[in-house]
């Protein structure tokens, strides 16, 4: 196996990839997650040569599993409502995130900012579809990653 400690990495936008490298990902996830059990039935479904598959399959990865332990700091702003802090921490616990660190500020004129820094290391769910689960609370006015990454 080739040493790959010396190579470079990039973060990239999925809409800069070619077509074969966002399918090969799409072929991977249905793998890993069982939808499909050989790369030639995932491929078929995706619409992908075999050839193209196994030239990207070890070089394109999702940003999620490149990194083994993640902290997400996300920053919202809350409609001041009783109960609005529990159920935000409901939505994190559902998603299997652990919390790190929490700080809210004091409510003025029926706004409060929250800060979470969660550990995410065992969410259930990709990032983006949390986010939305977030964003959909009926209390929370914003929510925006502040910051991601490993430890």
């Amino acid at each position: 196996m080739k040493d790959v400690s010396d190579e470079n990495y990039y973060l990239v936008r999925e809409d800069v990839l070619t077509e074969s490298m966002q399918k090969t990902l799409e072929a991977k996830r249905l793998l890993q997650n069982g939808e499909e059990s050989t790369i030639w039935d995932a491929v078929k479904r995706v619409g992908l040569s075999r050839s193209a598959f196994y030239k990207y399959r070890d070089t394109v990865f999702p940003f999620h599993s490149v990194v083994q332990e993640r902290i997400l700091t996300i920053f919202m702003q809350l409609e001041d409502r009783e109960g609005a802090l529990a159920e935000l921490l409901r939505t994190v616990a559902e998603a299997q995130c652990n919390v790190l660190t929490i700080h809210q500020t004091i409510p003025i004129q029926g706004r409060a900012n929250v800060t979470l820094s969660l550990d995410v290391t065992s969410m259930t769910m990709e990032l983006n579809t949390f986010l939305q689960a977030l964003k959909r609370l009926p209390f929370i006015e914003s929510a925006d990653v502040v910051s991601s990454g490993a430890y």
